[in-house]
């Protein structure tokens, strides 16, 4: 299956596990580069067909009922890259290929198209993807999978092994990096979200949703990060692909905030973070880490 050739080669290739995962972590920066004009291809590895929903509205399509829920989020996520100006979906190996794994454990690790199983038929499939567009950066999951779930840790693995096929057979792509979030800014929104809510500010948290504790949401130590994009701009954009996202969360009314269905607020910060593993580092930004994933390329 090739890529269509609207896409554009040597710009920024993103390989995200489940729809809303690009735009939860990458979207900010997505809709960054395409203001820029920087080719962008989001590579989904399944359907989220797993995934919990949102209220009775759409129990019915879950996997333990209709098993439709993979479909829909077809739509939520074609409407979310639109938003983010990043073109229509490209699912790895073609949509449905492979579906959502679930977490450890599950009945769904066992199903026969699991993702987590896709072994070394989704590594050729990738490197396919890579030798064609040629990207100067990659962008995926850190080998924790962020918040650990099996398939995006499958994700890094795969992603791993792809870029490294591509450099042995065509393309060697300049710039590979980790999505991850800065504990220390994570804090600090925190904090503040937190003092508004204790304090009955604007911006605190609606009915029903809570803040996460200690720990409970995914980050990396502050100085582990390698380079922070500045997404304040693309905001807009961002809280529009995560409304998109209907099924799977909630933005607040603040536009500050999300929740999935476990109703734990997240912030939607205004930078997003990136572990350098690929390539070489050119510091620029005010903190001496980079500001740009093309710094230092031509």
């Amino acid at each position: 299956m090739t890529v269509s050739r609207d896409r554009g080669t040597g710009g920024l290739l993103l390989v995200h596990a489940h729809p809303d995962d690009e735009t939860i972590t990458t979207g900010g920066t997505i809709a960054r580069y395409r203001r820029l004009g920087v080719p962008v291809t989001v590579v989904t590895c399944t359907l989220g067909e797993e995934g919990e929903v949102l209220g009775e509205q759409w129990a019915g399509l879950t996997a333990d009922r209709a098993d439709q829920l993979g479909g829909f989020r077809i739509g939520e996520l074609t409407s979310a890259l639109a938003e983010l100006d990043a073109g229509p979906p490209y699912f790895l190996g073609g949509a449905g290929r492979w579906r959502d794994s679930g977490m450890a454990g599950t009945p769904a690790a066992e199903h026969p198209r699991a993702f987590v199983a896709s072994g070394a038929e989704a590594v050729r499939a990738l490197t396919g993807v890579i030798l064609e567009l040629r990207p100067r950066v990659v962008v995926t999951y850190d080998p924790h999978g962020g918040y650990g779930h099996p398939d995006h840790i499958h994700a890094n693995r795969v992603t791993t092994e792809a870029v490294e096929a591509a450099a042995e057979t065509g393309w060697d792509t300049p710039k590979f990096y980790w999505t991850v979030t800065d504990a220390d800014i994570l804090s600090d929104h925190l904090r503040a979200l937190a003092r508004r809510t204790v304090d009955g500010l604007p911006g605190a948290l609606p009915p029903g949703w809570r803040l996460p504790a200690e720990n409970e949401l995914a980050c990396v130590p502050g100085n582990s990060v390698t380079t922070t994009i500045d997404v304040a701009d693309a905001l807009p954009e961002k809280r529009a692909a995560l409304r998109a996202h209907a099924t799977q969360l909630t933005v607040a009314p603040s536009g500050r905030e999300f929740a999935l269905t476990n109703m734990i607020a997240q912030p939607v910060l205004p930078e997003e973070h990136y572990i350098l593993v690929r390539g070489r580092a050119w510091a620029g930004g005010p903190d001496g880490r980079e500001d740009d994933l093309f710094a230092g390329l031509v």
